[in-house]
């Protein structure tokens, strides 16, 4: 046993202020002891968390039991509001909605879908009566629908071009043909709609080029991985104009939310893969995009080059490098909430008190969510206001026990830290009460990245970027992405650059809704 924890008593002096000392001594250490056993089982708290069940912020009856009990949960219990019923909007492109149902037995089939009809006739013999055998009459029919597929099948497009000349064989005239028809890769073998169908393929579907050459390959076509990339780097180049164009757009808005999420990249210099990053920024309602930039590590150079000029609101998590952006900071609630959430465990109590403040601040935003910017300040200042209030008098009564390094103290500091941040929204009716829209623009990028594994180069992330700025674009202004793509490649390599605006997806769905 170490002689330092546990002093032999047989040589412990005599002197009471020495005594003292060590008992002191022991004392200090056993709370540091303490503080870093506290921190150990928190970390694996939130470990089991992630792996073995869902995150769901739930606030168990226990809890509230526990809070209760302490005397010091909030007098005034959150308003109950009633659920808003979501709407459907028939033209509107939803992953989600095109999946869900209402849990009532089978969906009906949607309208759209092409219709075979098959008719399962009786035999000719069964079609007179069995008594007086005259023809039967036909009264009417049961008909039932079922739900077919037919794989996607490559099919080959056939240029001909005939040839014309002079029969008398005039010297001056020469040989008339059509001009080869444009393609989206010059000389290359794609159509737009097998160009939409690869860069969706990997970007939307998280397909990885090795099963795309797999699902070719079982209909006979034979088509190398590298071919693959290739379009895919043809198509970003494509793409590009569009995408600094929706970059210039976004940098226009009133308010930008932002948000990264890292992706592994191939190093030639290193055992190992590197973390590169990829950085969405979403525009405001009047400017709908959503553009990603890529960069080889996570320095705040990167957001503060892209956001240089802005001088909006930008809603973004507690990362440091947003803190030389020259616009106003807005805090993310849902970060907050988090910090106490994850607090559970060490301090059932006070994380229940904290959570049920901030479910308080979320209902209104529930109940505010469809009224129009100035009627929806008006609620957060009439509602939220007051419960943000009774929330930092419960922050100060309760620091002063609180322990600064324990996972209850992490959450103090954090709020604490953004306190100005997470109050801002309640002054701006265009605001939001968290950055939730940026993680979720970012969903597709992380579930993708468990496919693809990882960038081949830095150049790899770039082109994702571009790709993924263009996809969640079009999923944002509810444009399905294949047929968007397919009509920008066709068109794109020979459309003026004056008009380029007129393919920016909510520009695009206009024109196919008006038309």
């Amino acid at each position: 046993m170490d002689q330092r924890r546990a002093p032999n008593l047989a040589n412990l002096p005599d002197d009471p202020a020495l005594l003292k000392q060590i008992i002191a001594e022991q004392g200090a250490l056993l709370e540091q002891q303490h503080t870093q056993i506290e921190k150990l089982k928190h970390g694996i708290e939130q470990l089991k968390r992630m792996h073995f069940g869902p995150r769901s912020e739930r606030i168990v009856p226990e809890q509230m039991l526990m809070a209760f009990a302490s005397g010091s949960f909030p007098a005034r219990l959150p308003p109950s509001t009633p659920p808003r019923e979501r709407t459907r909007d028939p033209g509107h492109f939803d992953a989600a909605q095109a999946v869900e149902g209402n849990g009532h037995g089978r969906q009906k089939l949607p309208d759209h879908l092409k219709r075979v009809e098959v008719v399962h006739d009786v035999p000719e013999g069964k079609k007179r009566c069995a008594n007086c055998r005259k023809p039967l009459v036909k009264i009417g029919e049961d008909t039932s629908e079922q739900l077919e597929y037919t794989p996607g099948q490559c099919h080959v497009i056939r240029n001909i071009r005939p040839k014309y000349a002079c029969p008398e064989e005039c010297e001056e005239s020469g040989v008339v043909i059509a001009p080869p028809p444009e393609g989206p890769i010059e000389k290359g073998l794609p159509g737009p709609g097998m160009l939409s169908y690869v860069c969706v393929a990997k970007f939307d579907d998280h397909l990885p080029a090795y099963r795309q050459q797999e699902i070719f390959a079982r209909q006979g076509v034979h088509i190398a991985r590298q071919t693959i990339c290739g379009w895919i780097g043809a198509a970003s180049e494509l793409l590009l104009p569009l995408v600094l164009l929706m970059k210039r757009r976004v940098l226009l808005s009133k308010k930008i939310h932002t948000d990264d999420v890292p992706v592994p990249v191939l190093d030639p210099t290193r055992e190992h893969t590197r973390e590169g990053r990829l950085w969405g920024y979403l525009g405001d309602d009047g400017h709908p995009y959503v553009v990603f930039e890529f960069s080889p590590d996570h320095r705040e150079v990167y957001p503060l080059e892209f956001l240089k000029d802005f001088r909006g609101f930008l809603q973004c998590d507690a990362y440091k490098g947003y803190d030389k952006v020259p616009a106003t900071i807005v805090g993310c609630w849902a970060h907050c909430r988090r910090y106490f959430f994850d607090a559970e465990k060490s301090d059932p109590a006070r994380s229940a008190i904290a959570v049920g403040f901030i479910r308080d601040l979320y209902k209104v935003e529930e109940a505010a969510r469809e009224l129009k910017p100035e009627d929806r300040l008006k609620l957060r200042q009439e509602h939220s206001k007051r419960t943000i209030q009774e929330f930092k008098g419960w922050l100060d009564r309760e620091e002063l026990s609180i322990l600064p390094q324990s996972a209850m103290g992490e959450a103090f500091t954090y709020v604490r830290n953004q306190w100005e941040r997470l109050t801002r929204y309640l002054d701006d009716g265009d605001l939001d009460i968290d950055n939730n829209v940026a993680e979720r623009a970012n969903r597709n990028v992380a579930i993708g990245r468990k496919n693809w594994l990882f960038a081949g180069s830095d150049e790899g992330g770039r082109r994702a970027a571009v790709l993924y700025s263009v996809i969640e674009s079009a999923k944002r202004n509810g444009v399905e992405p294949s047929a968007y793509l397919a009509d920008l490649f066709a068109r794109i390599s020979t459309h003026p650059a004056s008009r380029l605006a007129e393919l920016l997806p909510d520009q695009w769905k206009l024109r196919r809704d008006t038309s």
